[in-house]
């Protein structure tokens, strides 16, 4: 009892909607998707399904705002790697690139579920907006790792890019690839992907 009262002091004051955010992730890289529910995620943060309901109306609300909020983190992770190298004059494209899989292989969960069109709902106001400005993204030279010449579209060489680093990402993540292996070992495949591709991306 002590505890479920402690938790409750702790989100009293609007922490909530952020710490079910966070159970999301945690439930989901420990148990997969399927164990995901509102009332799951209220319960592994000790309170009520009552109180979680008064931030997200349902799952799919609660997985929305989870989507929202990983393209959001995925799009800053990009961006930072690319000015970072850019910085300091290294290969943008392996910078983003590896920045991508290592974003998807931290956090399996964000990576799996931000694209799932059957779980989130793709009318809301906020994962739009994250939406746009992910595929902005892309369609702006791979976060501006790649030759571009419309910023508002994505081309075959910004698809080849990112079909490859989220392709991997994803075999990585479900398939056979590097299973078994540490995060700094995949890494290290995926860098040597990335340099392979690198000269036909700037061809």
């Amino acid at each position: 009892m002590p505890l479920r009262r402690k938790h409750h002091n702790a989100y009293h004051h609007g922490d909530l909607a952020t710490a079910l955010l966070q159970a999301v992730e945690d439930l989901a890289n420990k148990f997969g998707l399927e164990a995901l529910s509102l009332r799951a995620c209220a319960k592994a943060l000790g309170v009520s399904p009552a109180a979680a309901f008064k931030h997200y109306a349902d799952k799919r609300a609660l997985l929305t705002a989870f989507a929202a909020a990983a393209l959001s983190d995925m799009a800053e992770t990009m961006q930072a790697r690319r000015a970072k190298a850019q910085a300091v004059g290294s290969d943008a494209f392996l910078a983003v690139g590896l920045g991508y899989i290592e974003f998807a292989l931290t956090h399996p969960a964000k990576f799996q579920l931000m694209w799932r069109r059957d779980l989130i709902d793709e009318r809301d106001e906020a994962f739009l907006k994250a939406r746009d400005a992910m595929q902005a993204l892309l369609a702006d030279g791979f976060a501006q790792s790649v030759p571009d010449e419309d910023a508002q579209a994505i081309s075959p060489l910004e698809l080849l890019a990112w079909a490859s680093v989220h392709g991997l990402a994803n075999l990585m993540i479900e398939g056979p690839i590097a299973r078994g292996q540490s995060l700094e070992q995949r890494l290290n495949r995926a860098r040597s992907m990335l340099e392979a591709l690198g000269p036909a991306l700037q061809a």
